[in-house]
């Protein structure tokens, strides 16, 4: 379970970490990634499921999976990261592990172009 602490809530997140960040899409996932000195010092993740998904069962079982794998992978983002988490409708007939694995490379590389051009611009 991904600590309340650690969510998305507002859309005004969400929009900033979808326009400002940085975007590394998978098969299933799409992850957008920014980083906001705003805020608490702790890493936190929103996710975007939508109905080409599927319907409300599909979409709620495709939320639970990503926030489990999410949360065992916080440690992968910088302190004020605000992450988005989108997915793709693929997600809908992905396993488990295949779900926690994109998470996982689309979080690594996000953060990767986010150290990049933090760093290029230094």
């Amino acid at each position: 379970m991904l600590p309340a602490a650690h969510r998305l809530r507002r859309s005004v997140d969400f929009e900033r970490a979808v326009r400002r960040g940085v975007r590394a899409g998978r098969s299933t996932v799409v992850v957008h990634l920014s980083e906001d000195s705003e805020g608490a010092a702790q890493p936190q993740v929103g996710f975007v499921v939508s109905k080409a998904v599927g319907n409300a069962v599909h979409r709620n079982l495709v939320k639970r999976r990503l926030r489990a794998a999410t949360a065992a992978r916080l440690e992968v983002l910088p302190a004020h990261a605000r992450a988005v988490v989108r997915a793709l409708p693929a997600s809908a007939d992905a396993t488990f592990d295949q779900l926690s694995t994109d998470v996982t490379r689309g979080l690594e590389r996000a953060a990767q172009r986010l150290h990049e051009r933090t760093g290029a611009g230094r």
